[in-house]
């Protein structure tokens, strides 16, 4: 009745109709440490640590991030401290508080929703997704400057 190219059809269809893959850290989770994603993230509960997301972050009411944040898009309704860097549009819901650095393409504040810290706008924010902040870039500028002497 089934020809095995319709059933190989049909298994095809339906993963190409699956949603989405989405992370998620439920609210009453704690985690601390560094988490990776190519896919969208959201977190109810609590992330000491660094998230780098290549998809939306998502932080809820109950969220709260305290670290380093690096992702596509983000809507935030919970807390922030430290940093984060959004390549296209951070969105800051009316209950979202941010003790943070911010860098973004666009950024969108509802009334209501608290920030304290700096924000640097424009475009082609972030190229690629770094691993840590932590390079030496120092070293490199020192090697420009003896050649330049030389």
């Amino acid at each position: 009745m089934f020809k095995s190219s319709n059933t190989k059809e049909m298994a095809k269809m339906s993963e190409s109709q699956t949603p989405e893959k989405l992370n998620r850290i439920v609210s009453g989770t704690s985690i601390e440490g560094e988490i990776k994603t190519d896919s969208n993230i959201r977190i109810d509960g609590t992330v000491k640590g660094t998230i780098t997301a290549k998809g939306r972050l998502v932080v809820g009411s109950s969220g709260i991030i305290d670290g380093e944040v690096v992702c596509e898009n983000a809507d935030i309704e919970g807390k922030i401290t430290g940093q984060i860097s959004v390549n296209g549009l951070l969105s800051l819901k009316s209950t979202a508080r941010l003790e943070c650095d911010i860098t973004t393409k666009k950024l969108a504040i509802e009334p209501g929703a608290v920030f304290t810290g700096s924000c640097t706008m424009g475009g082609g924010v972030i190229k690629e997704f770094k691993n840590t902040p932590s390079e030496p870039q120092s070293q490199t500028r020192q090697e420009e400057s003896k050649q330049g002497r030389g």
